[in-house]
Parts: C-alpha cells; structure tokens; sequence
C-alpha cells in the first residue's frame, strides 16, 4: 500500500476511490475485506483520510503519510545503501520506559531500527551516522526518557566488533542476495500479470531490504557486500518497468482532486 502510495498519489492533491485500491492490491492476491481493513486501521493512523463524493469514498494523504512516502522515495531512489563517506560519527540513544509501556517500547524500537539504529545493550542502541533523532522521536511523548549522545568512538572500542553485535550482517547480506536471486534473471516474476505488479513487486521488496539495513560504512563491510549489485538491477529494473506500470495505473486508478 505504501509503495503504491509513494508512486501514484504523493505530491498530488487527489483522493483514490476505495474500490481502485481494491481492484490494485486484487492483482495480488488481497481480498476485497482486507483491502478495506487496511484503509480503516490507516485513517485511524492519521495516515489516509476519507472523502466522500456523492455516494463514494474516496482516500487521501495525510501530512503525516506525505513524510514516511517522502522519506521512503528518498531512501529508495536518491540515496546510496553504501555509506562510503563516513567521518567516524557515531549517534547514540539510551532510553528507559515503565514496563507498562509495551506499546511505546516497540514504536521506538521500531523507529529507530528504520532510522539506522541497532541494540548494543539494554536499553541502548546506535548507529554509525549522523541522526537527527528528533525526527525519530517525534510525537512520541517519550523526551522526558531518551537521552542522546553523538560524536566518534574512542580507544579501546572496537568499532567493527560492536556494529556485529548490533547488527545482523549476515542476515542482511542473505536478504539482499535472495533478492537478487529472484530479480537477476531474464524475466523475474514470472507469475505477475503486468508491469504494474512487477514494479510495485519489486520496490516493496526492495523497501523491505533497506528497512533492516543501517548503512554500514564501507570500511566496515566485507569486499563482496550483494547491496551494491542489488541497487544497481534496482535501477535497471526501474527503467524496465516503470513506464508501463504508470499507464496501467493511470488506467485503473480513479482519483479526485481535492483543491
């Protein structure tokens, strides 16, 4: 839903008819009841709201969802998933919530996992970058709990020991490698009917990827590290499939402007 979002109705001022995102997600296989679960549990979000015209209902963004698709377009397609310029930087969090508070413990958790963070102890995580972790934060109520330090490692801390231990680089090594097992062949997906499914097919597993992945620096990583292949066939796949999959889209999708 998200990618379908970011591609085809932000930075526009439209509304989607409730019945095209249920013919869209249908080509995959989503049933009418879960597409329409979904859009109520993310107007409850503050993601989507609802706009009805005449007996219609149609779906549009929220200044919150235009953010996460903003951040997520400029993830995908404008940054690097090698940082190969990093000044030794390193941000780190420590934070401390009452028991009782489950449900904030794993928003943040959350948050920071996307925002480049990896647990190196209880209650501490960080990530080898510069992180504006107010944006991370934001709306959560949780300042009174979160302390922030940022600057470069100092001896004896071993850098490359402490982001194994904070990040699964042997997982994410095998998820960029699986991706690209399934995309780097003659024709991926083979069992996607159109373009449109194949696009958003594949910049949804790519999002996955990215999600789960802090960027480590290059100096870090081993020599054969697959994200570098994988987002070159990214942009290579990109240019295949986009231009037909936004013709199928603009045929399908019925929207309403909304100035």
């Amino acid at each position: 839903m998200f990618t379908f979002l970011g591609n085809y109705v932000l930075g526009r001022d439209v509304a989607v008819f409730s019945g095209s995102f249920i013919e869209v997600l249908g080509r995959f296989g989503i049933g009418e009841h879960a597409v329409r679960s979904m859009l109520t549990r993310m107007v409850a979000r503050d993601l989507l709201t609802r706009h009805r015209h005449g007996r219609r209902v149609y779906s549009g963004l929220t200044e919150r969802c235009r953010r996460i698709l903003a951040d997520g377009e400029e993830r995908v397609w404008r940054r690097s998933v090698i940082n190969d310029d990093w000044d030794g930087h390193w941000t780190v969090l420590a934070f401390s919530l009452p028991e009782s508070w489950q449900s904030h413990r794993h928003e943040l958790r959350s948050r920071l996992s996307w925002a480049g963070f990896g647990p190196a102890g209880n209650g501490l995580w960080i990530s080898p970058a510069r992180v504006d972790v107010t944006e991370v934060t934001a709306d959560l109520g949780l300042d009174a709990h979160v302390k922030v330090f940022a600057g470069p490692s100092l001896p004896p801390t071993d850098e490359a020991r402490m982001i194994r231990d904070a990040f699964d680089l042997r997982a994410i090594s095998t998820g960029y490698q699986t991706w690209l097992d399934r995309w780097d062949r003659p024709e991926p997906a083979p069992d996607a009917p159109d373009d449109l499914v194949r696009y958003l097919l594949l910049t949804t597993e790519w999002l996955n990827l990215i999600r789960v992945d802090p960027r480590i620096p290059l100096r870090h990583l081993p020599p054969d590290w697959p994200a570098i292949r994988a987002q070159e066939l990214l942009y290579t796949l990109r240019d295949r499939y986009q231009d037909g999959a936004r013709e199928i889209a603009e045929r399908t999708i019925e929207l309403i402007e909304l100035r």
